[in-house]
């Protein structure tokens, strides 16, 4: 077994396309299935099923994927740090995110790397799902940390987790001493959400007409962090992932049933795009994080 069989194994694992990962990795089609053919020949185990229309990982395929893309990253920094001796390792990342996970999660995860490597440049950018889709086309992003693209067939999407939304209120609210609360009881409940443009607003207006429920929807702000003072503040409840919210003893987080929201966030990025090994640590760290999230 050869570095070379690994990365063309990262590459193929990472599209599930013999013909994106070869020309990612700027070889023919036959001479990365060759490849991967010996690296299965060799573990003994296949690593792919190529049987129907799609290629997908295996079993063993998962697990060595796991175990390897964490060695592979340290390898890259390793060379990059050996080409450039006595100098920092360097770089620039532009992360684009939706609010939620920017009040906690990513300044989490931008620490965790600037820690380890003081000389790279780090750019986030909060925005809309739909916005952030836009500068992931565009170049503008390298990286991003949102929900399924729908029509994202030039985007790649991770899934890194799923989580459920719940009600925040202050401790003196009505429904602050509930365990769980039912969405139609948020009927005529004056309430804080996100904007219309949101895509976690638009699954709220669906799980909220599902219960026939019509809340007061008397503030809107695109941010969750100022959505969050303003519930410890007002009478004013918001719809918030738990992740978002820090312990706190003036706020309250009670799970919402019938329906509860639901919704997978994971990692983007354009199919076909080179990734710097700083990058590549950068989504690790991240799904560490996500990990702990979970």
């Amino acid at each position: 077994m050869e570095l070379r069989h690994l990365r063309y194994f990262d590459a193929l694992a990472e599209t599930l396309n013999f013909t994106r990962a070869a020309e990612r990795l700027h070889v023919t089609q036959s001479t990365l299935s060759h490849q991967i053919k010996q690296l299965e020949e060799e573990l003994g185990t296949p690593l792919f099923d190529r049987s129907g229309k799609h290629v997908r990982m295996t079993e063993a395929g998962e697990v060595l994927r796991s175990h390897m893309t964490p060695a592979l990253e340290k390898i890259d920094l390793g060379l990059q740090a050996l080409r450039a001796p006595g100098e920092a390792i360097t770089g620039s990342i532009r992360l684009g995110t939706t609010p939620s996970f920017n009040t906690r999660m990513v300044p989490q995860c931008v620490a965790t790397l600037l820690n380890a490597y003081p000389g790279i440049g780090v750019s986030v950018e909060e925005l809309a799902a739909g916005q952030i889709l836009k500068r992931l086309r565009s170049g503008h992003l390298d990286i991003a940390v949102s929900y399924p693209p729908g029509d994202g067939n030039d985007l790649w999407f991770e899934p890194l987790y799923k989580e459920e939304l719940r009600l925040v209120v202050a401790t003196g609210h009505p429904l602050a001493r509930r365990r769980r609360v039912r969405m139609v009881e948020l009927h005529n409940v004056r309430m804080v959400l996100l904007p219309a443009q949101f895509l976690t607003r638009k699954l709220l207006d669906e799980c909220l007409q599902q219960a026939g429920a019509k809340p007061l929807i008397v503030a809107q702000m695109n941010s969750v962090a100022p959505m969050i003072e303003l519930i410890r503040q007002t009478d004013l409840a918001g719809i918030i992932t738990e992740t978002a919210v820090s312990s706190s003893a003036d706020l309250r987080v009670i799970p919402l049933e019938d329906p509860t929201p639901v919704r997978t966030p994971g990692l983007l990025w354009p199919k076909g795009a080179a990734r710097s090994p700083v990058l590549r640590h950068f989504a690790e760290i991240i799904r560490r994080a996500a990990g702990t999230a979970a």
